[in-house]
């Protein structure tokens, strides 16, 4: 009796070691090399360049904050909205976290806005990554990310990536892209974007990235991707390919082709050391679990101690499921940009 085709792609990924895997004991910043060019490639990159165009189209008083709602161009024809959230009475230039959402209905959620009927479920999970960033003394920015919210979400605030009509995750594919590599160009953008129109007020040396599940997901590739990152935080998104994305039916978006070919999660995570890197998962996460999760986690740490960096190694393990968890997430954020 022949077995599912999909059983046997699982036991095919279950038998076949990375080609390019980061091992223990390997030089480093060699491997790292190598890696980031073969990434920059399964990604799609780079798209092509241009001017920012940044433009600021509203602002607002909030409670303890000003909020600029702005654009850039990051690639030709293609606008990035964002949100910044300003501290009242920063008097020096601060550190920035960069907001990610995950499938949610869009970056307003960061913000702790509610526009759709189970948006502050979303907020309950600990999303408004924005609000709570401020709080910790941080600029803030939101990003809309594509195929999500305001770029394209349905009316029901769906992604357009997973489930619609429309597929729409799919097509670049076609053309040697990728939602995933789309995504961080954005960042990368975007981060360009604070360097030349933010620093008076921004410590650039001081750029924090976040998100949770899909948001997670791009922050990890992004942090892989860009140096300037100083302190990577993706949260249930970082797992092993077989035990999360191959285990069981995930968004379109999630999927870059070929990578399995030569890398499981946990060898890219190699690229991001010796930066500050804190991975945060739920104990119950059902989408990416936690052995997973801790399989992953193993590679990067090995990598932090052979480079004499295991104090820029963190796993935050929440006590739940598939959220974010900023009180046990934070102060280790803040311990490690001291």
């Amino acid at each position: 009796m022949n077995m599912k085709s999909v059983d046997y792609i699982r036991k095919l990924a279950s038998e076949m070691k990375p080609v390019m895997a980061y091992e223990k004991g390997m030089d480093v910043l060699s491997w790292q090399k190598t890696a980031k060019e073969k990434l920059t490639e399964l990604l799609g990159l780079p798209l092509g360049a241009c001017h920012a165009h940044f433009r600021i189209t509203n602002e607002a008083v909030c409670d303890g904050y000003t909020r600029y709602d702005f654009t850039f161009q990051s690639e030709p024809g293609y606008y990035v909205p964002c949100s910044l959230l300003a501290p009242d009475n920063a008097d020096r230039p601060l550190p920035v976290a960069i907001c990610l959402q995950g499938h949610s209905t869009g970056m307003h959620i960061s913000l702790g806005e509610t526009k759709y009927p189970k948006d502050q479920e979303l907020i309950d999970g600990g999303r408004d990554f924005a609000i709570r960033a401020v709080k910790e003394g941080f600029y803030a920015i939101a990003m809309e990310q594509r195929y999500m919210g305001i770029c394209g979400s349905s009316e029901t605030g769906a992604p357009a990536c997973i489930g619609s009509v429309e597929n729409a995750a799919m097509p670049s594919l076609l053309l040697g892209r990728s939602a995933i590599g789309e995504r961080v160009w954005d960042v990368m953008r975007l981060i360009d974007v604070i360097e030349e129109e933010l620093t008076p007020y921004i410590d650039k040396e001081k750029i924090v990235l976040m998100g949770n599940s899909g948001g997670g997901t791009v922050t990890f590739y992004a942090s892989c991707m860009d140096e300037r990152i100083a302190l990577s935080m993706p949260s249930c998104a970082v797992c092993t390919y077989d035990d999360s994305i191959i285990a069981m039916n995930h968004c379109p978006c999630n999927y870059i082709p070929g990578i399995r070919r030569y890398f499981n999660m946990g060898d890219l995570g190699v690229l991001i050391a010796p930066r500050p890197f804190v991975l945060v998962c739920g104990e119950e996460d059902p989408i990416f679990p936690l052995h997973g999760v801790k399989k992953s986690f193993e590679t990067i740490k090995s990598a932090y101690e052979s480079i004499g960096k295991s104090e820029n190694c963190h796993l935050v393990i929440g006590n739940g499921g598939h959220r974010f968890y900023p009180d046990d997430a934070w102060p280790v954020v803040k311990e490690l940009l001291k």
